[in-house]
């Protein structure tokens, strides 16, 4: 019983520390996220996509996963899937660092309780 109030504790102490996190490095994430739709709305524009096609593009190829369903076939709209790509990488990287720091914080303040 006692263990699993120790783990709850620390999951929540780790959520906290990653909302906490989150809510500095927002402005980027969502700058991030804004160019990438704009970018991938200008996509489907120059192929003819309707909009929801070019948000699922830009947000598989933004996650870098490429189906291959959907791809640009004008020269220009290639080069901006490769910006919205790279975007995406910096994305997935900015969360993964956030919740190493999230993990750290958390380690940090139970060893401190511990102690």
């Amino acid at each position: 019983m006692r263990a699993r109030q120790i783990r709850r504790q620390i999951r929540r102490a780790f959520f906290v520390a990653l909302f906490h996190q989150l809510q500095i490095i927002s402005p980027i994430l969502w700058g991030i996220i804004l160019v990438m739709v704009v970018i991938g709305l200008l996509i489907g524009h120059i192929e003819g996509w309707k909009v929801r096609d070019a948000l699922y593009f830009t947000f598989v190829t933004g996650l870098t996963i490429g189906y291959g369903d959907l791809t640009p076939r004008h020269v220009v709209s290639r080069c901006l899937a490769v910006v919205i790509g790279f975007s995406g990488i910096v994305l997935t990287g900015l969360v993964a660092a956030v919740s190493v720091r999230a993990l750290e914080a958390t380690a940090h303040d139970s060893s401190n309780k511990s102690s």
